[in-house]
């Protein structure tokens, strides 16, 4: 008979502790209970625990304290915090700090108890690792650093906002965080907002009932049911509408939905996942993206790398690519010439890993004898980073078109390595903003 797994209870209200025993009791949990953070630090101290549920407000400090103190000490210990009903910045603030997930005052007890088995699902620190290195190739430090985040936040249910470049891996990154938590044997439910009609958005979402308009022939669910239990991932969210951000926020806020047609609104957990290769702190000061979204969606923010921030794993991605291209056809893979292999770190990849994809694919149809050469990979001129040299006076027409095409391309870059933050992109050309604002209105860019 295998031991019962135990929960420790922080709260000094005694109410509140005795409806958790016995809520936890009947799930075969064993619980202890704290009135304050020092009981709490102590019981730690003695007891191994799989859970602890701790409120905000203690007598003696808070339990963001005691969060941070779990994390420091006991990280394979996830926590939940119980907040105030409306306590919102808490929560998020709690989440921001390493908890698991939390809960509203009163307590919902069917909540809990879901809250409570998903948590006692997770796997171990770092017991992702293996999946995780299989999956997301690389050895550099942006992509141990990024293999460590996602471990990290596959043990959170916290909203997470991964932000990287059109091609640069964000569904395969949302994917991991999921495949890696305690949801993984949930659905995953990946949606392009940009590829949505705005007039069927709603439906979409939320699903439809029958006859609700013309077309509707039969009831529908939306993908906010499909991904019951499991993790909605929002690609592209920056190119949803103003209106349909309105109805989103307060799904999320809710946790339930109204189909279109529909009298009764539908319970749903999903955990969300977004992402854009947009600057969603842009889209906001533009009024585009509306901000009260933009703070349920961006508590937790995990940037994707370029490919050029990761020139040392490009030969490791080659291979890989190249082997699972000749997976099957039972020819050795293609190989790649050292020339090649320079041209490609010399490249600057504005399509990321999808780009050396498809460009080792053509190389790869393309090329003689069974090895990629340089001239195979026919790269775009003018994205080589390691460019050198005098122009070439016979191909330049108008100097002036030519000065001004040489400094677009260069606040380009900036801009790109930036993630479009205009004020860094000032700073690494070493211009004032005033100076950047006047260029990219001159040469079109604003």
């Amino acid at each position: 008979m295998s031991p019962r797994q135990k929960v420790l209870i922080v709260d000094d209200e005694p109410d509140i502790r005795e409806l958790l025993e016995i809520t936890l009791g009947r799930m075969k949990l064993d619980t202890f209970s704290a009135r304050n953070l020092g009981e709490a630090q102590a019981l730690l101290g003695r007891e191994t625990f799989d859970l602890c549920l701790t409120d905000m407000r203690l007598p003696d400090g808070t339990g963001l304290e005691l969060v941070q103190h779990i994390q420091q000490r006991y990280p394979q210990v996830p926590v939940a915090m119980i907040t105030a009903y409306g306590s919102l910045e808490t929560a998020i603030n709690a989440l921001k700090a390493g908890a698991f997930d939390f809960l509203t005052k009163p307590v919902d007890l069917a909540r809990l108890r879901e809250l409570v088995t998903s948590a006692l699902r997770l796997p171990a620190p770092g017991g992702a690792g293996t999946a995780i290195d299989r999956r997301l190739l690389g050895d550099s430090l942006p992509m141990r650093s990024l293999r460590k985040q996602i471990d990290k936040l596959a043990r959170s249910q916290a909203p997470v906002y991964i932000s990287g470049e059109s091609g640069s891996g964000k569904e395969l990154v949302a994917r991991l965080i999921h495949e890696q938590g305690p949801r993984a044997n949930r659905p995953f439910v990946p949606v392009n907002c940009g590829a949505i009609p705005s007039e069927l958005m709603e439906s979409e979402f939320f699903g439809h009932r029958k006859g609700s308009f013309s077309g509707a022939i039969e009831d529908k669910p939306g993908l906010f049911q499909a991904a019951h239990g499991g993790t909605l991932f929002l690609d592209e969210v920056a190119d949803l509408p103003l209106a349909m951000q309105v109805k989103l926020l307060r799904a999320i806020q809710e946790k339930a939905v109204r189909s279109v047609g529909g009298q009764q609104e539908i319970v749903v957990d999903v955990r969300i996942l977004c992402a854009t290769h947009k600057d969603l702190d842009a889209e906001v000061s533009a009024e585009r993206f509306r901000q009260d979204l933009y703070y349920r969606l961006n508590v937790i923010e995990l940037r994707v790398p370029p490919l050029r921030e990761r020139r040392d794993d490009i030969e490791t991605l080659a291979s890989h690519v190249l082997k699972r291209l000749a997976a099957g056809t039972g020819h050795p893979a293609t190989k790649l010439h050292p020339q090649a292999l320079e041209a490609l770190k010399g490249y600057r990849f504005p399509g990321n890993v999808r780009e050396l994809e498809n460009m080792l694919e053509r190389a790869h149809t393309l090329c003689e004898n069974k090895q990629i050469e340089a001239g195979d990979l026919r790269l775009a001129e003018g994205n080589c980073a390691a460019e050198t040299g005098v122009p070439d006076l016979t191909r330049i027409d108008n100097l002036e078109d030519y000065l001004e095409n040489v400094e677009r391309k260069l606040i380009l870059q900036a801009l790109e390595e930036t993630r479009w933050n205009r004020t860094a992109a000032a700073q690494r050309l070493n211009l004032s903003f005033r100076s950047m604002r006047y260029r990219l209105k001159k040469l079109g860019l604003d």
